[in-house]
């Protein structure tokens, strides 16, 4: 059986509080909720996994791992994944791309096809605009 992620338009709803649980542990309260409306705003785009674990400096977690196991059952009975949500990372700063739902789909999906494009929403920082000028730029 050809196994090959299909993902859903938009994330599974019990995905935003997820990730505002996850976020508030790192950030204030108000700042988590602020990231969170931006990732519901933000337009789905796609990127693939290597890249994604590169720029948030994550590991790749093993294909026995449970959860990991879980979504690659998902792709094998032909279900949809969720779309991952992220928050930009900064070049400027040396932060890392913060996976704020979806770790273990990443890792799925890497799995399967390391170049294979993932659903996912990218959310900037607050104040932060996608034109910030490099230095020596």
């Amino acid at each position: 059986m050809s196994r090959k992620e299909h993902w859903q338009p938009d994330p599974e709803p019990h995905d935003y509080p997820a990730a505002a649980d996850y976020l508030s542990i790192l950030l204030p309260p108000k700042t988590a909720e602020e990231l969170v409306n931006r990732l519901k705003d933000a337009p789905l785009s796609h990127r693939k996994a290597k890249d994604l674990l590169r720029a948030s400096r994550l590991a790749l977690l093993p294909a026995k791992d449970p959860e990991v196991v879980r979504d690659l059952k998902k792709v094998d009975r032909g279900e949809r994944l969720s779309p991952v949500l992220l928050i930009r990372g900064d070049l400027t700063t040396d932060a890392p791309l913060t996976v704020a739902d979806g770790y273990h789909r990443i890792c799925a999906s890497y799995h399967l096809n390391e170049d294979e494009d993932i659903a996912c929403r990218i959310a900037d920082w607050p104040g932060r605009t996608r034109a910030a000028k490099l230095p020596g730029v």
